[in-house]
């Protein structure tokens, strides 16, 4: 499988009527991708029109911005360097109490395995162990089968200028650059 890269701004956006959401698919089955799509939510100020996945789990990243994620009623709280994990079947809203917009990050999979018992929706980076990777290089599980999600996981790498060895996976792998 090869990669594929877009900017956010090349991919078309759509808004539904009445809803603070701005979405743009950014990779999918078009760009190879056979499980997973990627897109990029803009929220603007104000409450938005329930969401679902579409009977897919979704993980969604906070890349900037602050809100509450109304989870079946239940609020969770949002701020840059949040994970968090929507299982399939269950809707949310997102409140953006603003002025500025809250910009996430949003996965799809399909859902193999049912949340596990410690089921966490929300998850800080800044909670989460630092992890080494080759030299100068960490991570952080945020979803992960630690907080209930057993088919994917999210993680933020910290990755200097340069260039990783040539490797490749037997998995689909979507990367979004900060």
């Amino acid at each position: 499988m090869s990669g594929y890269a877009v900017a956010e701004q090349d991919v078309q956006s759509e808004r539904k009527r009445g809803d603070t959401a701005d979405v743009r698919v950014t990779i999918d089955r078009s760009a190879g991708c056979e499980r997973l799509e990627q897109r990029i939510i803009r929220f603007a100020p104000g409450r938005s029109k329930p969401r679902d996945a579409e009977g897919k789990q979704e993980l969604l990243y906070v890349a900037s911005g602050t809100g509450t994620l109304l989870l079946e009623g239940v609020p969770h709280i949002l701020e840059a360097d949040t994970g968090a994990y929507v299982a399939a079947g269950e809707r949310y809203e997102i409140e953006n109490e603003g002025p500025e917009e809250l910009l996430l990050v949003s996965v799809l999979a399909p859902q193999e395995s049912a949340p596990g018992e410690r089921r966490q929706v929300t998850v800080r980076y800044a909670d989460r162990p630092a992890l080494p990777a080759s030299p100068n290089r960490e991570f952080r599980f945020l979803v992960d089968h630690s907080v209930g999600c057993h088919d994917v996981t999210q993680f933020v790498g910290v990755i200097p200028p340069g260039r990783a060895p040539l490797h490749s996976h037997t998995y689909d792998e979507i990367v979004y650059v900060i």
